[in-house]
């Protein structure tokens, strides 16, 4: 790696190299990032990315580190694991609320805490788990709800380091889908979004929580998994078509998928990439031959796989 482009990075935010990226995701797997930046501020995660787009060095914006299968090889080039934090408002806007949020913040966190302050529209998402960045890019949903629902627009950063606001239109937002998965927006990297909010009663927005968790413990497996592996198509939910196949509580090495909700896959402990990849394709494969279905992965492939 360029040691100008290291240094470089250095006076910007915190740098360490050959960090392994199992620390950083809820798989518990993944190799190492070559070059590992973490952003706390907006403009540490505007100018890193620009500074690593001129030096022309393959780049790649790490919110969470859920809904993400790692690479047992790691990620070549810079990796910036966006830690922004800051919340402006809610501020009046027009009929409702408007509340400004950095793309690193939480999104379940954000849910909560909005409810907390009387602020409903969002606690649907108080079980999302992810940054609000990645839930924007993939158009993040529960309940029939999604963020398209809420969210007003965005403000980028490009490869020179300049901010734009992109309305939600411009965004083409579907069913876990965006301008940014389509690769129709590129080269840009996400600072925060400005969602609508409105006023509510607190105490009646903790119980829709409450019922939110609730419901999510009794069909949601705790431990290390990503959420769900595939999208649902049209007619049954992706869970039913792992189970229809035969492979509920099915097994290739630690990693396993779940016997309560088959759309999960757990690291058992120690499970490699190459683990729960073959799980992946095994699923793909039953369910192409049995119904002639592809399913299409809600976890996104990153790095290098061996």
């Amino acid at each position: 790696m360029n040691e100008e482009l290291i240094e470089a990075l250095s006076d910007i935010a915190e740098v360490r190299l050959d960090e392994p990226l199992s620390r950083h995701a809820t798989f518990g797997v993944g190799g190492p990032a070559d070059v590992y930046v973490i952003a706390r501020t907006e403009d540490e995660l505007r100018l890193a990315y620009a500074k690593a787009r001129a030096h022309e060095a393959a780049t790649f914006i790490y919110g969470s580190g859920s809904n993400v299968l790692v690479g047992d090889g790691g990620i070549r080039g810079v990796t910036i694991e966006n830690r922004t934090s800051e919340v402006e408002g809610p501020a009046q806007n027009g009929a409702g609320y408007k509340v400004r949020v950095a793309s690193g913040v939480s999104f379940a966190t954000l849910a909560r805490r909005m409810a907390s302050a009387g602020y409903g529209g969002i606690e649907w998402a108080c079980g999302i788990p992810g940054s609000l960045g990645g839930a924007v890019v993939s158009n993040a949903g529960a309940y029939d709800r999604s963020l398209k629902d809420v969210l007003k627009s965005v403000r980028t950063g490009d490869a020179d380091g300049n901010v734009a606001t992109v309305p939600t239109d411009d965004l083409h937002l579907e069913y876990r889908r965006s301008a940014f998965t389509e690769g129709a927006l590129a080269d840009i990297v996400l600072l925060s979004a400005d969602l609508h909010v409105d006023e509510a009663d607190p105490s009646e927005l903790r119980a829709r929580i409450e019922e939110f968790d609730a419901d999510r413990k009794a069909s949601q497996p705790p431990g290390r998994n990503c959420g769900s592996v595939f999208k649902n198509p049209p007619d049954h939910p992706s869970w039913w078509y792992v189970d229809q196949v035969g492979l509920r509580s099915h097994r290739i090495g630690n990693a396993q998928f779940s016997e309560l909700h088959t759309n999960f896959i757990l690291n058992l402990g120690d499970a490699t990439a190459r683990d729960i990849v073959q799980l992946i394709e095994l699923a793909e494969a039953r369910i192409k031959e049995q119904f002639d279905i592809d399913l299409e992965r809600e976890v996104a492939l990153i790095g290098e796989f061996e």
